[in-house]
């Protein structure tokens, strides 16, 4: 069950009931509620406003319970192609919402922490979290082929492998980053050098 198909679920059971907006009527046609021994008349219209405000107020606390975190919509490459997907932020982590190429639900996250030059240990912020989602992907199809998406950009980089290394030049506008791939070993980024395959992993 995708997020979307939750909240609706969720909020689906918030409204007020014919036995309960009957009774919230009731209430106000009677015109007097007795509290510390003093009457008070109270308009249909206020107890229709209340009855509302409960409602809502049900309704965000759902909304808090069953999502948190920080939730909007944004634009994503993936693979090469722009997509809507619902960004959750969270602690340090994220989760992801989309649908594939195919139409089909993809739920995926990531997150960690930074460690500063003191050593102490911080959640990731949002822009360092949207820079994970925006690095590079290296996959290996079944077929054989190695592909590289990094934003518009779709490389096939099968048969540039040499002893298992890869070197390759992503450009985005101005900005250039050299990006040295092991073979289903990881991958380094730099924006000044090609990193040696001992450099990392």
């Amino acid at each position: 069950m995708t997020d979307r198909e939750k909240f609706q679920k969720t909020f689906s059971k918030l409204h007020a009931s014919p036995d309960l907006l009957t009774e919230v009527v009731e209430m106000a046609e009677e015109k007097q509620v007795i509290t510390k021994k003093r009457r008070y008349h109270i308009p249909k219209a206020a107890v229709a406003a209340i009855a509302c405000v409960v409602v809502l107020g049900s309704g965000t606390a759902a909304y808090a319970m069953n999502v948190g975190g920080i939730q909007r919509t944004i634009q994503i490459w993936i693979h090469g192609d722009q997509t809507d997907a619902q960004f959750v932020v969270e602690d340090g982590s994220y989760t992801l919402d989309y649908e594939d190429e195919n139409g089909e639900a993809v739920h995926r996250g990531g997150g960690g922490v930074a460690i500063e030059d003191d050593g102490t240990e911080r959640s990731l912020t949002e822009e360092e979290l949207m820079e994970e989602i925006n690095s590079p992907e290296v996959e290996y199809e079944e077929d054989g082929s190695v592909w590289i998406y990094y934003k518009n950009q779709k490389m096939d980089i099968t048969d540039k492998f040499e002893d298992g290394v890869c070197y390759v030049e992503l450009k985005d506008g101005d900005t250039i980053q050299y990006m040295t791939v092991k073979y289903q070993n990881g991958y380094a980024l730099s924006p000044e050098r090609y990193l040696t395959p001992g450099e990392f992993n």
